[in-house]
């Protein structure tokens, strides 16, 4: 029996391509879609007559029967073939081939001759290019043959595809721990600013990059009295009123840090300009001297800063930087606080030596 409703097929004991003594089998139309969802049954001119539902998938908008076999497939084993005599004439009847217009994917086949007829039967799998073909063509379990290994796979592609997302997820929560731990390891807990870790980290880079910067080294005047008369709280305002201004006078790629009690130092990236330092820490000075208010009171301290930068100092590492201006601070207290001092000063073996001979 054979015609639109039953296929006749053959049925094999010996290799691949030679049918048996045995009689035909004939499936109805049903049980070879089932059997065989990806079938197509092509004429001897190469007229697709009829196709498996899988197929019809992946062209849902086009109508493939009636369509020439060779216009809608490129053969790539046996590459060039136009006919289907070439096509049987293939040992074991394997083919490779794809669709013309999605020449990315590529399906695996074996066509056979079919009994009482000239037609031939044509069976496609996905190979390779399975998980591609399930993605592009939402297919799913019921667009492939029971028995097909390719459900198997799709499970275990599933399971890597959750396995992967979750371990994306996981690292990503890694990740943002270790930038969390990281920040917090280079931050001051009270004022938001940076610390001492993170400033000399930021100098070692800066020198051993070889990018210019100018170095502020900011000491509070007067934060004792504020601590002995008010108490830690109110010093504690201070010190985050403090870190406001600093903040403020600093662009995006400069270092605030609080290096100290009352200790802070200001590192401004690709700026050795003494002038446009000086005026900045004149700037900041202003500013602290306004009083802070807590509670009922006002609380009135001020600033002392040295001034420094990398072109003064160009082969000193980031130790030797620091203590420059430690000096130009100490002048600066010296001199009456509440003013900024551009190094170098004069340097006689002591710093209590530089304290008394600087020269702002």
């Amino acid at each position: 029996m054979s015609g639109p409703d039953y296929i006749a097929v053959p049925v094999m004991t010996g290799p691949v391509g030679c049918p048996a003594a045995l009689p035909p089998v004939s499936l109805d139309a049903t049980s070879l879609q089932r059997l065989m969802p990806m079938h197509l049954v092509l004429s001897q001119d190469g007229r697709i007559l009829r196709l498996g539902r899988s197929l019809r998938k992946l062209r849902p908008d086009r109508d493939l029967e009636g369509e020439d076999f060779f216009e809608v497939f490129e053969l790539r084993r046996p590459r060039g073939a136009r006919s289907v005599s070439e096509l049987l004439a293939v040992e074991g009847g394997r083919l490779s081939l794809n669709l013309r217009d999605q020449a990315h994917g590529c399906f695996k086949g074996v066509v056979v001759p079919m009994f009482e007829s000239d037609e031939v039967l044509l069976n496609l799998s996905f190979g390779f290019s399975l998980v591609d073909a399930v993605r592009s063509f939402d297919l799913t379990a019921a667009d492939f043959a029971g028995t097909d290994l390719a459900i198997e796979m799709l499970y275990l592609v599933e399971a890597k595809s959750a396995a992967l997302q979750e371990s994306k997820k996981l690292n990503q929560r890694l990740q943002g721990a270790m930038i969390a731990a990281e920040e917090q390891a280079f931050t001051d807990t009270l004022t938001g600013l940076k610390n001492r870790r993170a400033m000399d980290h930021v100098l070692t880079r800066l020198g051993a990059d070889g990018i210019p910067f100018g170095l502020l080294h900011l000491d509070l005047d007067y934060f004792k009295q504020v601590n002995d008369t008010h108490g830690h709280a109110a010093g504690d305002e201070v010190l985050q009123a403090v870190a406001k201004i600093l903040v403020h006078e600093t662009r995006e790629r400069d270092i605030a840090a609080r290096v100290g009690g009352d200790e802070f130092i200001l590192i401004f990236q690709k700026l050795a300009d003494v002038t446009i330092l000086s005026d900045i820490a004149d700037r900041i000075i202003r500013r602290l001297e306004d009083p802070i208010p807590y509670g009922d009171s006002r609380l009135r301290i001020s600033g002392s800063i040295g001034i420094t930068t990398s072109t003064q100092n160009p082969a000193a590492d980031p130790e030797s930087i620091l203590e420059t201006a430690d000096l130009a601070l100490y002048a600066s207290k010296r001199a009456g606080r509440s003013r900024a001092t551009v190094a170098p000063v004069r340097y006689h073996e002591t710093r209590s030596a530089a304290y008394r001979t600087a020269e702002p």
